[in-house]
């Protein structure tokens, strides 16, 4: 009898040990700035709250999210929740966290602008991921270097032309080896499209990517890299893919560099007091003077094996309370309508301060076409191809007119071979 009381006591015994196991969360994540840190210490806060649910951050460069996601993802073997930016090469793997959601609608009316970038089809209602942040790219400059040279900077309104013009002058007074700097990334690149009128849509919403304006700023880049006024290695050195100018940068080997809000812990991190830096207005083109929107989320996966637990998660993560500390950890500009009414406290420097309130204030000059452009769920079919024709371009292996056709062609067979 004591050996059958000792075999049920523990069975039940490994039961309740079965039953009380945590739940793993695996997020995959990549940083700009600290957001997989703050992510980390705000897990680690949930957890000692909801003990049977254990999360696990991957921290990985942004390139490896961009490159090795979708592969994961089609193999099966993906994480519960991931950190991205575009949604079209994984809209098919989402998963609708809208019935696992204590608050569905609050948290719709907190994020809705954004949750509809994730979406699979204008019929869509699915809740697929919190966004950590509102972005818009904008140029950065190192007002040292302008200090040094005797350069005023030109005014709000100043267009791309006088604003190379005046950089160049900077740089060759204080023998920095560029002028400026945009990421390799089609998306940083279409604000200054857009500005010089580039469309990206024909009237009834087919993608049309290279037209007058397209080229009007196209071949003027092309040109600047040509010529050593932009650095070209950024553009050219990198070998495909994402690549930002942050280092250049931080290293005054440029003298603007037109990145994006989402840097602003790194430059706050990394820069110091090496030299002034600030965030200015956009400049100009005969369309506007816009630059992108955009914004990182964490998305949920259909094949998670813990989507109960990954919603109950992020949505802890979007609260009022935990969100705008989640922003003032990550110097992000919140996403949620909530927290963008009740304000967020930054421990920035005068510098980080005044970066944010400049890059705000940019917002409001994004134009209706850069929105329209961020919210098609297949961006990235035509941003690509932007990207690496031009950097074909300026190392000399495709004319401009060849780099138009090719990027035409790309956007084409891209579209063509989606299935929705």
């Amino acid at each position: 009898m004591s050996r059958r009381l000792g075999f049920a006591t523990l069975l039940l015994a490994s039961t309740a040990a079965f039953t009380a196991r945590a739940a793993d969360i695996r997020i995959a994540c990549y940083s700009d700035g600290n957001e997989c840190p703050a992510t980390k210490t705000l897990a680690e806060r949930f957890m000692q709250q909801n003990p049977t649910i254990k999360i696990v951050i991957d921290e990985m460069p942004y390139k490896a999210i961009l490159e090795s996601l979708p592969v994961q993802l089609a193999a099966g073997n993906g994480p519960d929740i991931a950190r991205v930016t575009l949604y079209g090469p994984i809209l098919k793997y989402l998963g609708d966290m809208r019935p696992n959601l204590k608050d569905a609608a609050g948290f719709e009316a907190n994020f809705g602008p954004q949750l509809g970038w994730m979406h699979k089809s204008k019929d869509d209602k699915g809740i697929y991921g919190l966004p950590t942040q509102t972005t818009v790219s904008a140029p950065i400059v190192n007002k040292t270097l302008f200090d040094q040279a005797a350069e005023k900077m030109p005014a709000p309104g100043a267009t791309w032309d006088e604003w190379v013009a005046a950089l160049t002058k900077v740089a060759k007074a204080t023998k920095t080896p560029n002028a400026f700097a945009i990421d390799r990334s089609g998306h940083r690149f279409a604000g200054p499209l857009i500005s010089m009128g580039a469309r990206f849509f024909d009237a009834s919403g087919t993608p049309a990517v290279v037209d007058d304006g397209f080229k009007a700023m196209a071949s003027r880049y092309v040109g600047w890299a040509k010529d050593g006024t932009a650095d070209k290695d950024v553009w050219v050195a990198a070998g495909g893919g994402y690549r930002d100018a942050f280092e250049e940068f931080k290293n005054a080997k440029i003298v603007m560099y037109f990145s994006g809000s989402w840097q602003v812990k790194r430059l706050e991190t990394q820069i110091g007091d090496a030299f002034e830096w600030q965030v200015v207005s956009e400049p100009c083109g005969p369309a506007g003077c816009s630059g992108m929107p955009g914004g990182a989320a964490l998305v949920t996966f259909k094949d998670s094996k813990s989507p109960k637990e990954s919603a109950q998660f992020l949505e802890w993560l979007g609260s009022d309370k935990i969100y705008a500390e989640y922003m003032a950890m990550t110097a992000n500009l919140p996403a949620s309508a909530g927290v963008q009414k009740m304000g967020v406290t930054y421990a920035l420097t005068p510098s980080g301060n005044a970066a944010m309130k400049a890059f705000t204030a940019n917002i409001a000059k994004i134009s209706p076409v850069a929105y329209q452009l961020q919210g098609f769920p297949y961006s990235s079919s035509l941003l690509n191809p932007i990207a690496d024709r031009l950097s074909q371009t300026m190392a000399g292996q495709l004319t401009l007119d060849q780099a138009y056709d090719r990027i035409t062609a790309d956007v084409k067979d891209a579209m063509a071979a989606i299935k929705p």
